[in-house]
């Protein structure tokens, strides 16, 4: 119900800019150029959790970017879905050409120089929080980041196989260690979910922020084990880094196709490209 009642709402009521508030349009220009001009890079948190995966970020988390995120998530702006979803697309494009993702040849592309399918997987927010809001600010993002990607001509889809399998407490106020205990276990596949991930193109783990990256890594672990990357790496010794090659068998745990996307993070955490 209020899904329909916000996006009629953005059409008949007065708009102001969710970045600046500026009157009269729901994104201005100066806004929407902080939230997709930027190059996505990746992006890492330190310390950063056991089990990461690659992660890259469309822009840093700071003023119109942050305004504009919290306007969608916490105030149901849901026409900022598309310009998120954008700016999501484009850090999943960053990740999908670095460093040979999926076994595909050279920058992970398929042969051709084309990308080829990708399956976007959203970190699930909690059912209290979804209730609240209602809607699921991340998974609406991956819908319209994966519309995008189909735009550019590549076979994205979403797939929003990741739930709690038990209550958490919320992130917030929380420091790094306690995030990480915090969500520990409390992610798994739904039934049928492996069948659906397994074998069909690479898996990109999606969410709107990453702060300590406590989530994208219990998000990672739940599909290692439901889709049996987790079984490979603990047969040669990578358990704990869904995207690590282990000695001796670098190809076969290079073809472990997890990358995550997000539309923002930290601005220290971009601070890996200038190393």
């Amino acid at each position: 119900m209020r899904g329909w009642w916000q996006d009629l709402s953005d059409l008949v009521l007065p708009a102001e800019c969710a970045g600046c508030g500026r009157s009269r349009t729901t994104l201005c220009a100066r806004c929407s150029a902080a939230l997709r001009g930027a190059v996505p890079s990746r992006v890492r948190p330190r310390p950063a959790p056991p089990g990461l995966p690659v992660v890259f970020g469309a822009v840093p988390y700071r003023n119109a970017v942050r305004a504009v995120l919290l306007a969608h998530k916490e105030r149901g702006a849901l026409g900022l879905a598309r310009p998120l979803g954008e700016a999501l697309a484009g850090a999943v494009r960053a990740g999908l050409v670095d460093g040979g993702v999926g076994g595909r040849g050279a920058g992970g592309r398929a042969p051709g120089g084309v990308l080829g399918a990708v399956t976007l997987v959203p970190v699930p927010s909690a059912p209290r929080a979804v209730r609240a809001r209602g809607h699921d600010p991340t998974r609406r993002i991956a819908y319209a980041a994966a519309a995008e990607l189909r735009r550019a001509g590549v076979a994205a889809r979403v797939l929003a196989v990741l739930r709690q399998r038990r209550a958490v407490a919320d992130q917030s106020g929380l420091d790094a260690r306690q995030r990480r205990v915090n969500v520990t276990g409390a992610l798994e596949v739904v039934g049928g979910g492996s069948g659906l991930l397994s074998g069909n193109g690479r898996i990109v783990l999606v969410d709107d922020l990453i702060t300590t990256g406590a989530s994208l890594a219990e998000a990672a672990r739940a599909i290692a084990v439901a889709t049996g990357y987790a079984k490979i790496e603990r047969e040669h010794g990578t358990e704990g880094n869904a995207s690590g090659a282990g000695p001796g068998k670098a190809d076969e745990i290079n073809r472990i196709p997890f990358r995550a996307a997000v539309v923002a993070a930290s601005p220290d955490s971009f601070e890996i490209n200038r190393n």
